[in-house]
């Protein structure tokens, strides 16, 4: 029974990736806190009164008891939800977006769209004067003053995205080189090699044990260039855990 469930998960894996919150959560450059805040829901209290906040939206792949597991495409998503969120967008106005985009792109993960890459910024504003027409929360009336703020935002993120088939395929998670790249339909969606597809983490731990990525490079027979991208890649991503 087991083994066939794994079966089924494996390749429920093949073309979306999976991340748990903590892996995400260092490519995001964020705490797992968050990642399961956004995916999960929470819980407050107003007034005294217990509140509970829903997820952003449904993951890619059906949670597990208390064990959160997202695709590629969830994981593009909430690096545009943190990316808002950094630039002092908040989280409600996210949520306004993420509803009318989904009727605009015709998508449950609309910020990580061709459509979205192109008209990001008048959908987002165009879902404020929306939700400001229902609501007098000064918060979302300032973010009219913020309209460049979305341009930039939009643009930056999409820089180091690849899009095939109107939807992002790839990241080159590296400050944007083609050196390393996530793409859901290798390597389950984990960081690897561009051209080899051995994965960073193979190749930062090789050096390590080898002492020498011109060693490692002969191993795998990878440039060494490579090779110091992905130890300098493994190197950020420990930084942030």
């Amino acid at each position: 029974m087991i083994s066939t469930q794994f079966n089924a998960l494996s390749s429920n894996l093949i073309g979306v990736g999976s991340y748990t919150a903590i892996e995400a959560a260092r490519l995001l450059k964020t705490t797992p806190l968050n990642v399961n805040r956004w995916l999960r829901g929470y819980t407050y209290k107003r007034s005294g009164e217990a509140r509970r906040m829903p997820p952003l939206w449904t993951t890619q792949h059906v949670a597990l008891e208390d064990h959160l597991e997202i695709g590629f495409r969830d994981l593009i998503e909430l690096r545009f939800v943190k990316a808002f969120l950094d630039e002092g967008v908040g989280l409600l106005a996210i949520r306004n977006c993420l509803e009318y985009a989904r009727d605009c792109t015709k998508d449950d993960r609309p910020f990580s769209t061709r459509r979205f890459q192109t008209d990001g910024r008048t959908i987002f504003l165009e879902s404020i004067e929306r939700a400001s027409a229902k609501t007098a929360e000064a918060n979302l009336l300032d973010l009219k003053k913020k309209q460049y703020v979305f341009k930039q935002i939009i643009e930056q993120t999409f820089k180091d995205l690849d899009i095939e088939d109107d939807a992002v395929a790839r990241w080159r998670p590296f400050h944007g080189k083609k050196s390393i790249v996530i793409d859901p339909d290798r390597a389950f969606g984990q960081p690897i090699a561009f051209e080899s597809g051995v994965p960073t983490v193979a190749l930062a731990d090789a050096v390590e044990a080898e002492g020498s990525a011109e060693e490692v490079a002969r191993i795998f027979d990878v440039p060494v260039a490579i090779v110091r991208d992905a130890v300098q890649f493994q190197t950020d991503l420990k930084r942030v855990a």
